[in-house]
């Protein structure tokens, strides 16, 4: 027919023909599968844009959570999942044809669904390929330099033989395994169902299995192949397994299944050893990013995310395009054949046929320093270790390098705008030079813009206003910050060898330098003996720097900012002042303060200012933290002040909350007399039942304690927003606190107004913080949490249901000491006579004839507030206690106070019967808490994950109070 079939674009799309085919698809991700699949009726081109099966793929996948079940296509797995009748899904209707539409873009994906690579097989490659290599041959040739493929490392694996399709099927068939796909919900199939999969897709960008929890799912697995002696060093085996960030995978994928382009996360070095099928590897040296690859680097969190087109679409489209002298370093691997994978290098690979496969990240001496940088704080040496310096803004690098050469004090080395950076492949590529590092080895790391995988090179893009204990935390870091502290003290204890390198990486990652130079001056003034070598590193997990010093422990303040910093301290004083004014019996389970102060650096130089908490110095002063008028004996810093200031932040994001909290040149601290024992976390494995039940019981006595301390007097008039924020009843048609009935009513305003404040970001703080926390559940927060305050505690016409109380808030396993109770001696004798002296607990031999334990002491004052008692719940239960209800129902035993004085029902038009509940009042408290206890819940109570409703999570986890009555 002449002029051939009409194009039916124009009256099919209508005024939608004006878009490119990549954004009428991409729209169609957005929406559900019901609408896609009513908008496929429209027209024949909306019919062919919703048919497509990498569409389908994309909107099943984005609703789907738990185990999947293919169903032989994508749109009918997706249309399963919405519980369609089968009738509904078009079981045997046959796919429609029309004429008169064309599209280069739909034709792409289709030929990538169906591309063979057969041809793709490289048999020269230009990676090494090395076979009985010696350990010293690997470290000075390889080792944190260049890849290698190495051979024989496998032989004698069992997994050589057992690891098949067939034989997995049979041994492992019904074991659900995480699915590697481009999106951030937890997906799991049978093994079964994945190998139906496999044989039934015809994907662009096939899920591929890539489980990190193979070992604890299928653990004869691990029993089939060992890791190879020349990767046996890492640094990351000294932490437990839950704590250890994931390392080892197990990798099962069909041909055009892959791993895009990526650097391996907090810059480890990789081993990957292959089982069955063929591997294409593609490898750039650190700071190359690779053609159609776009590296983000996110100033405000410091994460650094990539934008990268599947592998396969990378070799099929941008491969080609690369001249000889750009093209990447690459190689097939074939069974058997184990390749490593030096850290920073970039890398992808592609099936070339079902692959199975093990790999393992790791932390030896080579990559160390690096981890180190990759978890320091800040954005700017993240994009650098990745992209180079196209990371950096024009000019950026000559003015690293001209403040690099300025005072080490000046802390003016912000060089980037403040805005999102995105460093891109440089389109004429970069030649790379085999250039020698100071020592001699050969790296493929030099580029001739001067950038260099050097740790010293990289250290000069760190900004030096950015600190560990006071930065956000990246979310793309491989540990939070207590595991990064944890892990280092660890190290400088358990490995004392290497501590000349440990000591680096801890100046990269924690500022231990700095700190370390605080702490000298700290022990001067109060005439303390110079730390030890032993007792350089700060120690623990909290969030500030603290240091074993002799017989003391000296703790400095920086968490949250200067402002903060002082409230804390302040706070702290404030209650032990109490403590020994009322000579309560609390004060002999509390470490004795030696000292305290506030130390400041001025043009160099320190300067140490004793502090008791009263009054207000005058290096504070100056920098004008608080606009009280006080006397010198009033705690100008104590804990009124605190909960205003609290109030202030509530609604202020994180980031600006620190980076507005005051000079970073002041710091309070404090130092206390060193306990006897061992902090409770270190022991938790250890301790019999008894002793954690004792435990329980200590806990519920010195909370009592605490909380029928006497409160400080209420010396501050509340904000005006505070009143309006509380909800809480006038009296008179008047908000000031004084007229009420009670003075209770004024103390729950700062504590009431906060709790508004909260609430109003509560949906949005619940999804940052995402899973484990359910969907659906946050979608119902708004409607759980009550809207006034004041009516879920009983606080009507005046009168408070309760006083508040002191509440320590910060109760966990690592703030409570343990400490012998029971030794086993040569004549078997236990007792008190039987305690060996103070020493003892150095000795590791003499640690293991420990029979039993009991609670001596509770840590860290610091984050002492005045609110409901109920809060000291959530640690206690949830940290401490791991959410076993017998150990919460013998802390009720012993606490023996009631959590209210009257449950009477008011008259709310809201549901009055679950303000009767103390599990409503204690799941409102989770839900609108600073830290992310719901990530805790969810992962205690891994069941409640399918839960329907937060009453069912309430009743679930704090279920036990509502029987609880007191002893009053």
């Amino acid at each position: 027919m002449a002029g051939g079939p009409r194009d039916r674009r124009a009256d099919a799309l209508g005024d939608l023909r004006v878009l490119p085919d990549e954004i009428l698809c991409a729209i169609l991700e957005e929406l559900t599968p019901r609408d896609v699949a009513r908008l496929a009726c429209v027209s024949s081109v909306m019919y062919i844009l919703c048919y497509e099966e990498p569409l389908w793929m994309t909107l099943c996948l984005k609703g789907a959570s738990g185990l999947l079940q293919y169903k032989s296509s994508w749109k009918k797995t997706a249309l399963h999942r919405e519980n369609l009748p089968d009738k509904y899904i078009e079981c045997n209707r046959g796919f429609l044809h029309f004429d008169g539409f064309n599209s280069l873009y739909l034709y792409r994906r289709l030929y990538r669904c169906h591309a063979k690579l057969d041809a793709f097989y490289v048999d020269n490659g230009n990676v090494e390929r090395r076979k009985d290599i010696s350990l010293e041959d690997f470290h000075a040739e390889y080792d944190g330099k260049k890849p290698v493929m190495l051979t024989g490392l496998a032989d004698a694996w069992p997994a050589r033989h057992k690891w098949t399709t067939d034989q997995l099927l049979t041994n492992c068939g019904d074991v659900a395994f995480k699915i590697s796909h481009r999106s951030s919900r937890k997906i799991l199939m049978k093994f079964k169902d994945y190998v139906s999969y496999m044989k039934l897709q015809q994907d662009e960008d096939p899920l591929y299995i890539f489980d990190e929890k193979f070992g604890d799912i299928a653990p004869s697995l691990l029993k089939d192949y060992c890791v190879p002696h020349l990767f046996q060093e890492d640094y990351f085996d000294i932490l437990n397994e839950d704590k250890r960030p994931p390392y080892r995978w197990l990798i099962i994928g069909p041909e055009r299944s892959g791993a895009s382009w990526h650097v391996d996360p907090a810059l480890t070095s990789a081993w990957n050893t292959l089982l069955s099928g063929r591997k294409r590897w593609a490898l750039y040296p650190p700071g190359k990013v690779p053609l159609g690859v776009t590296v983000h680097v996110n100033e405000d969190d410091g994460d650094v995310n990539i934008e990268t087109p599947s592998s396969l679409q990378w070799w099929l489209d941008f491969y080609p395009l690369l001249a000889d002298e750009d093209k990447p370093i690459e190689c097939t691997q074939l069974p058997g054949e184990t390749i490593y994978v030096p850290s920073g290098w970039w890398h992808c690979v592609l099936n070339l046929e079902t692959t199975i496969a093990v790999t393992q990240n790791f932390v030896n001496s080579s990559n160390f320093e690096f981890v180190c940088l990759d978890m320091a704080p800040g954005y700017r040496h993240k994009g650098v270790c990745r992209a180079g310096l196209l990371a950096l803004d024009d000019d950026g690098y000559e003015d690293v390098k001209k403040n690099t050469l300025c005072d080490e004090q000046n802390s003016s080395h912000s060089i980037l705008s403040r805005r999102e950076k995105r460093a891109r492949n440089d389109e004429d590529g970069d030649d790379l030079n085999n250039e020698r590092t100071k020592n001699g080895a050969s790296r493929y790391n030099l580029w001739k813009d001067g950038f260099s995988y050097d740790i010293n090179f990289l250290s000069m893009f760190l900004d030096k206003d950015r600190d560990h204990y006071r930065s956000p935390w990246s979310s793309g870091n491989s540990i939070g910050q207590r595991e990064l502290r944890e892990w280092l003290s660890k190290l400088w204890v358990r490995k004392p060898e290497m501590r000349e390198l440990i000591w680096k990486g801890a100046c990269i990652a924690l500022n231990a330098d700095k700190w370390s130079e605080c702490l000298y001056e700290i022990c001067c003034l109060h005439d303390m003996p110079s730390p030890l070598d032993d007792e350089r590193l700060p120690v623990g997990t909290g969030s500030n720097p603290v240091f074993l010093v002799g017989n003391t422990v000296v703790k400095i303040f920086v968490e949250g900012g200067l402002e903060a910093a002082l409230y804390g301290l302040g706070t702290e004083l404030e209650f032990y002042n109490i403590l020994h004014e009322v000579n309560s019996s609390l004060k002999n389970h509390i470490p004795e303060v030696l000292g305290c102060g506030i130390l400041y650096l001025d043009n160099g130089t320190y300067t140490n200012l004793p502090w008791d908490g009263k009054g207000v110095p005058d290096i504070v002063t100056k920098n004008n933290l608080t606009g009280q008028k006080c006397g010198v004996d009033d705690f100008s810093f104590g804990v009124w002040g605190k909960k205003q200031f609290e109030y202030r932040n509530a609604e202020m994001p994180k980031p600006e909350s620190i980076s507005s909290a005051g000079p970073s040149n002041i710091w309070p601290y404090i130092i206390t007399k060193r306990c006897e024992g061992k902090i409770f976390a270190e022991l938790r494995d250890r301790l019999s039942r008894e002793d954690v039940a004792n435990l329980a019981s200590f806990l519920g006595e010195k909370l009592c304690h605490i909380h029928l301390l006497p409160r400080p007097p209420l010396n501050i008039l509340p904000f005006s927003d505070i009143e309006q924020d509380s909800g809480l009843p006038k009296i008179n048609g008047n908000f000031a606190s004084f007229n009420y009935k009670s003075s209770m009513v004024a103390e729950w305003e700062i504590f009431i107004g906060t709790l508004t404040r909260r609430r109003k970001d509560v949906l949005s703080r619940l999804t940052k913080w995402g899973d484990p926390i359910p969907r659906k559940l946050i979608e119902k927060v708004d409607e759980y949490i009550p809207h006034l305050f004041a009516n879920m505690l009983n606080i009507t016409e005046g009168i408070a249901c309760k006083p508040c109380s002191w509440i320590h808030s910060d109760i966990m396993d690592d703030n409570i000491y343990m400490e012998p109770s029971c030794v086993s001696t040569s004549s078997e004798t236990c007792g008190e006579e039987a305690q060996a002296d103070n020493d003892f607990l150095c000795d590791s031999s003499v640690n293991r004839d420990v029979k039993s334990w009991r609670p001596s002491y509770i840590l860290d004052f610091s984050d002492l507030s005045i609110g409901d008692p109920i809060f000291d719940l959530i640690p206690i239960y949830l940290d401490v206690f791991r959410g076993d209800s017998y150990l919460l129902k013998l802390f009720l035993e012993s606490y023996k106070l009631p959590f209210a004085i009257n449950n009477s029902k008011n008259d709310s038009t809201e549901n009055d019967d679950k303000f009767g509940r103390l599990s409503y009042l204690a799941m409102c408290y989770c839900i609108l808490h600073d830290d992310d206890v719901l990530g805790a819940i969810f992962s205690i109570w891994d069941e409640l994950r399918s839960a329907n409703s937060w009453e069912e999570v309430e009743l679930t986890v704090w279920g036990e109070l509502n029987n609880y009555k007191g002893f009053p």
